[in-house]
C-alpha cells in the first residue's frame, strides 16, 4: 500500500467515525452559535469533531490538525488534516439528509501554502463516501466519477450557498438573481461538501460559494477535480464546474464577489 492509499484508509476510517456519531443521535440542539445567531454548532457537531480527531491522532500522531469545531494543532510530518465534522449543521437540526462529514489531508507547500492529497466526505444518511487522492481519480463507493462536460450554460444545473450575515446574503442574493435567468435552475443544499460531490458524481452541472472556510470545500474541491471539474478561487470560496460551462459561469461570477 502508497503513502496515499494509507491516508486515504486512514481518511474513510476517520469520516464513517464520524458518521456513526451523527446517525446515533437521537436527538439534536443547538449548543451555540458561532459567526451570527443562525450559525448554530450542537453536541453533535462537537462530538463527531472529538470522534474524527481521536481516529486521525491514533494513526496519525505526528500530524497537524485543523477543525471547524477547535481541534488546531500543529504538526512535525509537514501533513495536515483539515476536518468538518458535520457540514449541513442546520439541516441537522431540521432533520434534513443533507449533512456530511468532510477530511482531507493537506501536504505543506514550500511558500507555506496547504495542497490536499487525499479527500474524504462521508453522506452517513445515504451511506455513500465519496473519495479521491490527488491524480488518481475520484470514486464514489469504489465507483469511478465523472463530471458532466460539455454542458451549455442555458441547461446548466448550478448550486450554491449562503453565507450568515444579512449583508452577505443580500450580495448573493443579487447574484442569484442575475445567475437565474441564464441557466437551467440552481439548487442549493446547504452543504458544501455535498454540493461538491454531487458536481463530481454528475448530479449537477456547477458549484460556486464566495464565503466558505478551509474545511467547508478541502475534501470536496479535491474530489470534484479528480472528478475531472475546473475547480477555481472564487473569493473565500470556490466555483466549480465542467471544463466548458466552467469559463461561463466565471466571467459572470467574479463580477459579483467582494473584492
Amino acid at each position: 500500500m502508497t503513502p496515499v492509499e494509507e491516508l486515504l484508509d486512514v481518511a474513510v476510517t476517520a469520516a464513517r467515525d464520524g458518521g456513526r456519531v451523527i446517525r446515533a443521535a437521537t436527538a439534536v440542539h443547538a449548543a451555540g452559535h458561532k459567526s451570527s445567531a443562525t450559525d448554530p454548532v450542537t453536541e453533535i457537531d462537537l462530538a463527531s469533531e472529538a470522534a474524527v480527531t481521536a481516529c486521525l491522532a491514533a494513526a496519525r500522531p505526528h500530524d497537524g490538525f485543523l477543525g471547524e469545531e477547535g481541534t488546531v494543532r500543529a504538526g512535525t510530518s509537514g501533513l495536515r488534516w483539515v476536518v468538518d465534522p458535520v457540514d449541513g449543521t442546520t439541516n441537522l437540526l431540521y432533520g434534513s439528509p443533507h449533512v456530511t462529514v468532510s477530511v482531507a489531508a493537506e501536504e505543506q507547500l514550500p511558500d507555506s501554502s496547504w495542497r490536499a492529497v487525499v479527500g474524504v466526505v462521508h453522506d452517513p444518511y445515504r451511506s455513500e463516501t465519496f473519495t479521491a487522492a490527488r491524480d488518481r481519480g475520484a470514486r464514489l463507493n469504489g465507483t469511478p466519477l465523472r463530471v458532466n462536460d460539455p454542458v451549455p450554460l442555458d441547461r446548466a444545473l448550478v448550486t450554491t450557498g449562503f453565507a450568515y450575515t444579512s449583508a452577505a446574503r443580500a450580495r448573493q442574493a443579487h447574484t442569484l438573481a442575475g445567475l437565474l435567468h441564464r441557466v437551467r435552475d440552481i439548487r442549493s443544499h446547504g452543504s458544501a461538501a455535498l454540493e461538491l460531490c454531487w458536481l463530481a458524481a454528475g448530479r449537477c452541472d456547477a458549484y460556486y460559494e464566495d464565503e466558505l472556510a478551509a474545511w467547508d470545500w478541502a475534501a470536496g474541491a479535491l474530489i470534484a477535480a479528480e472528478a475531472g471539474a475546473t475547480v477555481t478561487a472564487l473569493g473565500a470560496g470556490v466555483l466549480a464546474a465542467g471544463p466548458a460551462l466552467h469559463p461561463q459561469l466565471e466571467r459572470f461570477a467574479h463580477v459579483c464577489v467582494p473584492r
